[in-house]
Parts: C-alpha cells; structure tokens; sequence
C-alpha cells in the first residue's frame, strides 16, 4: 500500500474497527507524507491500459463511476504526477465532466485481468474544453505510436496523482 492511500481512504470508524485485526503499521495513518510518485511499476500499467472505470463525486456527495475505453496508450502519462486522456463524445450527461468541474475529486480503477494486477489511483482532475486548448488534446489524441484515438474527443482531463494502491490478485480471475 502507498504512503498517502491509508490518510486518504482510512476515516475514524475504519481504523476502529481495523483494531488488532491487522498488524501494527501496516494500516498506519500517522502523518500525511503528501502525494505519491508514481513509479515505472504503475506506469507500465497504466501504459497498457485500454479501459479504466472513472469515478467521480457528485455534488450531492453521491460516488458516479463511469467506463473509459480507447486504444492501448490512450491514457498517457505527462509527466510528474499528471495523467491525461481526450474525453470522448459520450452520451450527452456530462456527469462525469460536471461533477470533476464541481468536486474536483476522482478514482481510476485499473485492472489487467490476464496479469492478475489491479490498480487504484486518487488524484484531483481538471477539465480543459477543446477550445481552450486545442494542442493539449491533439497530444492527447495522438498515441506513442503515432495513431490517433479515432473517437470523436470533445475535452482533454487532466489527473494530478494524489495517492495510489496495488490490490491483491487474490480475487482476480484472468479471462
């Protein structure tokens, strides 16, 4: 587990009941040592990764977890603690758009089911529109290959990593 992951997702009544169940430390929430580095552990994932569930949170305070797909490499690392991918054109909602422009807050949940990984990633996003930006999301739209993401990309999202977790493979069943 991250240095940062425990202060973000473990609260008061967690921890309580984490008690002696678990050993001591391994849980452990003294202290914020601020946001993780990611390593070239989570960037070889993330660099495979052709979908990812994004969650969000609404205004209400509700979780909305929403599908990202495209092509291998079409969730890019910028550089630092910063991810990037061109949004597609979806079904018109803008929930998942709304509430980054309201909250800020997201999760990314990636699995790679044949190499029985998963990863779990905390950051705060920005929503950058085409017109403000058109270069940022032509860099978005164009993979490491030199091939485009052939969806119709209306915004770029940017993801500055706050935290971030491997689960076990225990439950992973590869496809």
């Amino acid at each position: 587990m991250g240095t940062r992951y425990p202060q973000l997702i473990f609260g008061e009544h967690a921890r309580r009941r984490q008690g002696e169940a678990v050993r001591s430390g391994v849980w452990s929430v003294d202290g914020d040592p601020g946001p993780q580095d990611l390593t070239e552990r989570e960037l070889a994932l993330i660099r495979g990764a052709f979908q990812f569930h994004l969650g969000t949170v609404t205004p209400h305070g509700w979780p909305y977890v929403q599908y990202r797909s495209g092509p291998v490499g079409f969730l890019r690392h910028l550089g630092g603690r910063t991810l990037g991918f061109a949004d597609h054109r979806g079904n018109q909602q803008y929930a998942s758009v709304g509430n980054i422009e309201s909250t800020g807050r997201v999760a990314l949940y990636l699995a790679d089911l044949p190499r029985r990984q998963r990863l779990k990633v905390f950051g705060t996003a920005t929503v950058v529109d085409e017109a403000d930006d058109p270069a940022l999301l032509e860099r978005l739209r164009t993979l490491d290959d030199g091939s485009r993401v052939g969806a119709t990309c209306e915004r770029s999202i940017l993801i500055e990593v706050e935290a971030f977790d491997w689960n076990c493979a225990r439950s992973l069943i590869p496809q």
